[in-house]
């Protein structure tokens, strides 16, 4: 089988991750994929897999999940630490007609108790790190069943005891039904749980496959996206259709990731903006760990200007790009542009990209007061096409309310250029009375302060603009050197410094703007 002929397959039946493993075994069993960690469910596989194995190992796991108790249509929340056997778990899940639930291992333990309550008593796969951090939780209430990937803890069923159990036929679920279910990042209070199918799961490959058959030979690709995330699903069936060797990562220290990528030579590279923030150091590493990396992709955020500059380069390759897709899980990619290497410096980081192909997803500002939105007067980013989430799970009042006819509300606030350019300049719920966007200001000043790691501009007590940053190694900051650098911006109040590692953050590395925002009430000392 032709990768092409398996896409077409998947746009006509959808999306079914359960049997991807066999489809993409039919294009190219000896396909690579490498991962930088052990998977806990089975360790001694080791690190160096084919997509061949990759498919016996799913066949395997999901034999095991049966004689679990698990059935069809039966809910299976995964939650435990990360690692990729979350993926691999879930096409496990998937392949005897089960819906996954993928909780991200950052959430506690009281929301996590309140998404298993939402489900209404699924079976619970996690591991014996994770049943500790739950042990308040009467999981016995708000369970089926809790299933562990290895060891053994009582009144809990070990998956590795049940190794060796018969393999069971795949059961292949509805197109417009659950397949999968993900959970939106949390910026703003519980997170909501999103239903993908396997129609909506299969559209969203359309932008992304088009933009890899242009890539010339086949390229490894290096993935560092949290395994419980929709954008994983996509990342790996296009890889794997493509016929691409794949390294998994879930390191994210800069050390060790100059060390995969040295020995690895991915061709492409798709991670989270903060993970590429994080990275971006490593251009100055003599070693060159970029060298290899013609294509930079990021989905999630806008990334600034500086970042992509600085990766794109420390590529050796010729005609280098990055890709920078803005979307959502409720809505997968939504518009995309991509930089170069001689003017990624001089985007505006606002300019989140351009509609994609015919097919692909339908985008529009709308008004907030009547009035036509403009650069000075943003309106509500929409979006409308067949791949929308199917609903919130639990919540489906919450959906319908975020939703006008076919489109649907995302939240952000923006406007479109003449040449049709789609800026997003906030979150709606963060846009602060004087600011016309936070991003904006944070762009301007990271892209002018190289010492500052992060910059997040929240509301103050006072509804004041308060810039909120940290400093590479947690340095003090030259306060001389900022108050140059912000004087055009006179709306900012005193800049607060503390260390990275007290950022609130959801488990894609978003700050969690809101939460950061009632912290500073009431502690003036904090400020620099």
């Amino acid at each position: 089988m032709k990768g092409s002929v398996a896409y077409q397959s998947i746009q006509k039946r959808g999306l079914h991750i359960g049997l991807l493993p066999d489809m993409a075994a039919a294009v190219n069993a000896s396909t690579p994929i490498t991962l930088d960690h052990d998977l806990d469910v089975v360790p001694e596989v080791g690190r160096h897999l084919t997509v061949s194995r990759l498919a016996e190992l799913v066949d395997d796991l999901a034999a095991r999940l049966w004689a679990a108790g698990v059935r069809p249509d039966q809910h299976i929340v995964l939650h435990k630490k990360a690692n990729a056997d979350v993926w691999v778990l879930a096409c496990a899940a998937s392949r005897i007609g089960a819906v996954p639930v993928l909780l991200s291992p950052s959430l506690d333990a009281v929301t996590v108790g309140a998404l298993l309550e939402r489900v209404d008593r699924p079976n619970l796969l996690t591991d014996e790190h994770k049943l500790d951090a739950l042990a308040e939780l009467p999981l016995s209430e708000l369970t089926r069943q809790v299933v562990i990937v290895s060891g053994e803890r009582a009144q809990t069923t070990s998956l590795a005891a049940l190794a060796g159990s018969p393999r069971v036929q795949p059961v292949v679920r509805p197109i417009d039904e659950a397949a999968v279910i993900t959970h939106t990042s949390g910026t703003t209070g519980v997170p909501k749980l999103v239903v993908h199918t396997p129609r909506t799961q299969g559209l969203r490959l359309k932008p992304q496959w088009r933009l890899l058959s242009l890539m010339r030979r086949r390229e490894n690709v290096a993935i560092h996206i949290p395994f419980v995330h929709s954008r994983n699903v996509a990342a790996m069936a296009l890889a794997l259709l493509k016929e691409m060797p794949v390294l998994l990562m879930n390191e994210s220290d800069p050390d060790t990731v100059a060390e995969l990528f040295l020995a690895n030579r991915p061709g492409l590279i798709e991670a989270l903006p903060n993970s590429l923030m994080a990275w971006e150091g490593l251009a100055e590493d003599p070693r060159k760990p970029f060298a290899s990396v013609k294509y930079f992709s990021s989905t999630f955020d806008a990334i600034h200007p500086g970042t992509m500059s600085r990766l794109l380069k420390s590529s050796d390759r010729r005609g280098a790009l990055f890709f920078q897709i803005y979307g959502q899980s409720e809505v997968g990619p939504a518009v995309g542009r991509a930089y170069f290497r001689n003017s990624a410096h001089k985007a505006n980081g606002r300019c989140v990209g351009w509609q994609m192909p015919v097919g692909s997803a339908k985008v529009r500002v709308v008004s907030r007061d009547g009035k036509r939105p403009t650069a000075q007067n943003p309106g509500r980013i929409q979006v409308s096409w067949p791949a929308l989430a199917k609903t919130y799970f639990g919540e489906q009042e919450r959906y319908d309310s975020n939703r006008d006819g076919q489109w649907w509300g995302t939240g952000d606030v923006g406007y479109f250029t003449r040449f049709g350019c789609l800026h997003m300049l906030d979150r709606e719920v963060d846009m602060i009375p004087g600011v016309r966007s936070s991003l904006e200001v944070e762009d301007l000043v990271l892209a002018q302060l190289p010492e500052l790691s992060e910059l997040v501009v929240v509301q103050g007590p006072d509804s004041e603009a308060v810039p909120v940053l940290c400093t590479h190694a947690d340095k003090p900051l030259d306060l001389d050197r900022w108050r140059a650098v912000v004087a055009d911006f006179p709306q900012l109040a005193d800049p607060v410094q503390i260390p990275e590692a007290e950022l609130p953050r959801t488990g894609t590395l978003k700050v969690q703007r809101l939460a950061l925002a009632d912290r500073l009430k009431g502690k003036p000392q904090d400020r620099a």
